[in-house]
């Protein structure tokens, strides 16, 4: 039987702010060593957007700080933490990233939670119909392309994919914990068909990684966030998602946070393979 570790090494992809940073708090609660990394993207909202996508400006903007704010939380409350910005859609950064881990903590990460997610809009009807309220400069500039495809896919599958491989070559303490995160659209995501698409991708990759990284005692797990706050709902979408909810609020990142605190846990040792639905009953 695998033994968890005294103090586990806990690397979390996009983690300055949000989901991911309060994942990153609540691991370093918990004992660990926490590794954060961030890559800061340029603002996808275009000049033209229309005014139901205007609550997307301040998670932009939170998406553009770096991890300097989450680093010096956890280390104000006695934890361990270092943070490095490295750009996940290039492969070559994927060793790279495991090198800073097994530098700032002397050994491979326990612990990986795939969190980091690449999203545009990008959608497949080239064209609005009279019932379809979005501006059409919107449309056409988010028409889906090879580009837009490969943007999402980079990221939100083949690097989380590389960064489970790594873990498994450069693990050997026989205790490990995978958790990918997904998106309630990943069975089809009308008007975000990429990010929907990779996700998707992500839950196939991460059930077959069950069963191949099992005998490394490696669990690998999905879970997916219902509408979380982290600067993208307006009240209006907050009153929408709360009424359509069974626990009646919208989640926060804490809530996320406290899902993957426990599926890295002991009591979570006889759970893989499966894809969990965080979302106080949206779905």
């Amino acid at each position: 039987m695998s033994v968890k570790p005294k103090q586990p090494i806990a690397l979390i992809t996009g983690a300055n702010q949000g989901i991911g940073a309060a994942i990153a708090k609540k691991l370093a609660a918990q004992n660990c060593a926490v590794l954060i990394s961030y890559f800061r993207l340029p603002n996808h909202m275009p000049p033209d957007a229309p005014t139901d996508k205007a609550g997307q400006a301040l998670h932009d903007a939170q998406r553009a700080t770096d991890a300097s704010a989450v680093v010096d939380a956890i280390r104000a409350a006695g934890g361990q933490a270092e943070m490095v910005e490295i750009d996940l859609a290039k492969p070559e950064n994927i060793p790279t990233l495991m090198n800073h881990v097994e530098t700032a903590f002397g050994g491979a990460p326990h612990i990986l939670v795939n969190n980091a997610a690449a999203w545009k809009v990008d959608m497949l009807r080239p064209q609005a119909t009279d019932e379809d309220h979005t501006q059409e400069a919107y449309r056409q500039h988010h028409l889906f392309t090879a580009a837009s495809h490969d943007f999402h896919f980079a990221v939100n599958s083949r690097a989380a994919v590389l960064l489970m491989v790594e873990l498994a070559k450069r693990n050997t303490s026989g205790w490990g914990r995978i958790i990918n995160l997904s998106t309630g659209g990943a069975a089809g995501f009308p008007g975000e068909v990429s990010y929907g698409a990779s996700k998707a991708a992500l839950e196939s990759y991460s059930r077959a990684a069950a069963q191949e990284l099992g005998y490394l005692g490696i669990t690998v797990n999905v879970i997916v966030p219902g509408p979380t706050q982290t600067g993208w709902i307006t009240e209006d979408l907050a009153q929408d998602f709360t009424q359509r909810t069974a626990l009646g609020r919208v989640g926060h990142p804490d809530d996320i946070a406290n899902a993957v605190s426990l599926l890295c846990s002991e009591d979570a040792a006889w759970i893989t393979g499966q894809v969990i639905h965080a979302n106080g009953g949206f779905r």
